[in-house]
């Protein structure tokens, strides 16, 4: 079938190829880049086009696509993506995205932690991580014996430097594997992610597994999978603001060319502000204002190339507006 995972080639894509050009100019990182994993349901209600099947989602049994995605979360670009049926389990296919996501990589480009939620905690994307030599830490699912873990009187739990966190680890079959579980106080932490259970009300438990060495504490291991959650930051804007939720013809790969389109459209963006000198990474709207919301002219006064804004006020006359369209000018000088 066209939306068969097992179709594609892993070391060779034309799609993470160019994905991988985008990255091309981001700097090496002494302690490598963070490469976060991620599956979600793209909801297609009309369900007639290919790869659309009914999967689940966040509203129930829907039609829809289960693309995966990879992105790089220091730099905020996305390095791979593929799309899947919608009735696709989040980890089919998971194990050959890594590699080739890695493979592809430009070599100064190190990857130094892989991360995703409990859907890719499968023993074939943990032996891949350790076959590329990568460290990994995935969400684990609260299985019986996690939460036989839970349920440990108050001695095994170590407490941490954080109120209202405690932990506990437990050595894996695996050499170097270990399993991390976090127990949190709703009380002091009510924003506190995890899962509750019913014989133990007052406390969220969430569990991690990770290669990283024993110099990495629990508590540390923990705070470096937290960040993960922003790739589906960057999924809400792809969906949104690049239209890939929009995004979708009747043949499966023809599908796929369009979301990667505008997938490069993203990174494109994110590297046009990087270009600009920007720190904090803006979205589409708000990059369209700042650049392109003003009236200008220009002109060659005296046969010098000049650019005239039409800006109001001694505020937006010395802020980020003018030091941008400045650099923009001398690129194109240049």
């Amino acid at each position: 079938a066209g939306s068969s995972v097992s179709s594609r080639s892993a070391p060779a894509s034309p799609w993470a190829a160019l994905h991988a050009r985008a990255l091309h100019s981001l700097p090496s990182r002494r302690e490598g880049y963070t490469l976060d994993l991620d599956s979600w349901a793209l909801l297609h209600e009309d369900g007639h086009q290919e790869g659309v099947a009914v999967g689940y989602t966040r509203r129930g049994l829907k039609p829809c696509h289960r693309p995966l995605i990879a992105g790089l979360a220091e730099a905020r670009l996305i390095a791979n993506y593929w799309l899947r049926s919608g009735n696709t389990a989040c980890v089919n296919g998971a194990a050959e995205f890594l590699r080739q996501t890695v493979q592809s990589l430009h070599a100064h480009l190190r990857v130094g932690l892989v991360r995703g939620d409990s859907g890719f905690g499968d023993a074939s994307v943990q032996e891949t991580c350790e076959a590329l030599g990568l460290k990994f830490i995935f969400a684990a699912k609260l299985t019986q014996k996690v939460q036989s873990l839970c349920r440990h009187d108050e001695k095994a739990w170590q407490a941490t430097e954080v109120p209202g966190l405690s932990v506990q680890e437990v050595a894996l079959d695996r050499p170097g594997r270990r399993l991390i579980v976090v127990r949190q106080r709703v009380e002091e932490r009510p924003q506190a992610g995890g899962k509750t259970l019913l014989e133990l009300e007052g406390y969220r438990f969430q569990a991690l597994v990770t290669n990283l060495p024993m110099s990495v504490d629990a508590l540390n291991a923990w705070r470096r999978y937290n960040g993960r959650a922003d790739l589906e930051n960057r999924i809400r804007e792809l969906g949104e603001q690049f239209g890939i939720k929009r995004l979708c013809v009747r043949n499966f790969w023809g599908t796929e060319a369009l979301h990667h389109l505008a997938i490069a459209a993203y990174n494109l963006c994110v590297l046009l502000q990087r270009r600009l000198g920007q720190l904090e990474k803006c979205e589409l709207n708000t990059l369209r204002w700042r650049l392109f919301g003003r009236a200008a002219v220009w002109s060659f006064a005296q046969g010098k190339p000049t650019l005239k804004l039409a800006v109001q006020g001694q505020e937006h006359r010395s802020g980020r507006v003018r030091p941008q369209w400045l650099h923009l000018s001398r690129s194109r000088q240049g």
